[in-house]
């Protein structure tokens, strides 16, 4: 898979890991006793930071999609016992490590992408290029869905989601006609969304988007409210002082802007509070090479900081 305007999934070509290079730049892993990867996915950060920590470092992988842990498990096989996988959420991270009897982490990664795995699985529902049902959950165990928000949520309620969520400066109208088309029929499926949210955005609007997809940014509000991804988000960075070691280092990778936001925010204020140093003045993006070979990274932006003993 890669990312088409603003990460829309296109399926042809695989996964791959944004700013490795960047990563292992800046959280410094090699040598390092224990690494944390919050977002394991399907294994690609975890494997480059594995390699550059040498044999003495070992890895905690955490992903809330018990399907892209059984893919990490198959593609970190070669680390062995240096490797344990744990279905959760990032928001958790301090109970799975106590749960591992580990920590505090040397480095510590986030990822915040969705995965290319996820996005072409039509049954999840999380893009709008293939027929499937309104799913987005990305932990299977939950039991909220998108249909279950766009069919009961007011039209108030809608709006505000999307606008919050997806940034979508017509909110308000993609809100009424969605109301108004399942007083007919409940909408259960990706594709009869899409064409309701594209129809509720005026032509012009939908033209000056310069080939980006008028439902891009209402599947995903969708996909972070059904899976509390912001949510998610502030808990993991209100508990990165608590499960860095001195020394340590914390990197994670934003995809939109009320991401990197917060993590900004949060940095700046561990920053000020003397409990960490912002190691990246602005955050890191991708090279033109990366770019050019993987367009999923065009949005990625990473920011870290280290532990102030």
């Amino acid at each position: 898979m890669t990312a088409g305007p603003r990460g829309v999934m296109r399926p042809d070509a695989e996964h791959r890991p944004v700013l490795t290079a960047e990563v292992l730049g800046v959280l410094k892993p090699a040598a390092r006793r224990l690494l944390v990867d919050c977002t394991v996915g399907l294994g690609g950060h975890a494997a480059a930071l594995l390699d550059a920590a040498g044999p003495g470092g070992r890895l905690i992988g955490i992903d809330v999609d018990v399907e892209g842990l059984a893919l990490a498990r198959k593609a970190l096989q070669r680390f062995g016992r240096r490797v344990r996988l744990f279905q959760a959420n990032f928001a958790d991270v301090a109970d799975v490590l106590a749960e591992a009897d580990e920590g505090p982490a040397d480095v510590l990664l986030a990822d915040l992408g969705v995965a290319s795995s996820q996005l072409s699985q039509a049954d999840r529902g999380l893009s709008f290029s293939t027929d499937g049902p309104l799913d987005m959950r990305l932990d299977r165990r939950s039991h909220r869905t998108a249909a279950e928000l766009v069919n009961r949520l007011s039209e108030a309620e809608l709006a505000d989601v999307i606008y919050t969520c997806g940034e979508e400066r017509y909110s308000r109208r993609i809100a009424r006609a969605i109301v108004a088309a399942r007083k007919d029929n409940r909408i259960e499926r990706t594709l009869a969304l899409a064409r309701i949210v594209a129809g509720a955005i005026p032509p012009a609007a939908r033209a000056s988007r310069r080939g980006v997809h008028p439902a891009t940014r209402t599947f995903q509000a969708l996909r972070i409210a059904v899976n509390d991804e912001l949510g998610a988000l502030d808990g993991l960075l209100g508990h990165v002082p608590d499960v860095l070691a001195p020394s340590g280092r914390a990197g994670i990778i934003s995809f939109h802007s009320l991401e990197d936001r917060r993590v900004k925010r949060r940095f700046a204020e561990l920053a000020r509070q003397g409990e960490a140093a912002v190691l990246t003045r602005k955050p890191i993006v991708a090279g033109n090479d990366e770019v050019a070979e993987n367009p999923r990274s065009r949005s990625a932006k990473l920011r870290a900081v280290e532990r102030i003993s």
